[in-house]
């Protein structure tokens, strides 16, 4: 496995080849690892309603969190996209939920983070995600 420095500098030695016009595209770099639990946390979700909302099995989400499985390459990669962008996510697998919005561009949609609450007596349930909450936030 290469050290970080080893991989910034494959990096660099890309961009002067691609620059000097040897090379043309790039090749993607997928991460090694993804901390679903992190990227599910920081969106707010439930593991029901992450796997539901970006069409993951709830078992795999399971196994993922709970280290007995490792995301392959492909789920990775997604997973990556749904760190960085979840909206361009949910606009590619739902875009009629995205169409009363009244724009044909594609649109940022802020998904609002998660911060840890003080606890509570009582518990609380969270609405499902829906277009509506989507619609509101992007008015």
């Amino acid at each position: 496995m290469k050290t970080q420095f080893e991989q910034m500098m494959d990096g660099l030695n890309d961009v002067e080849v691609f620059v000097a016009g040897e090379q043309e595209g790039f090749k993607a770099h997928v991460p090694q690892e993804v901390d679903v639990k992190a990227v599910r946390k920081r969106l707010g979700m439930t593991q029901a309603r992450f796997s539901n909302t970006f069409g993951f099995s709830l078992d795999a989400i399971k196994h993922w969190e709970g280290g007995r499985r490792t995301p392959e390459a492909p789920a990775r990669t997604l997973l990556t996209v749904i760190d960085k962008n979840p909206a361009a996510v949910l606009t590619a697998l739902n875009p009629a939920a995205f169409a009363a919005v009244g724009s044909s561009r594609p649109t940022s949609v802020p998904v609002k983070v998660a911060r840890k609450r003080p606890a509570s007596s009582g518990s609380t349930k969270r609405k499902p995600y829906s277009a509506e909450r989507v619609e509101r936030v992007t008015k």
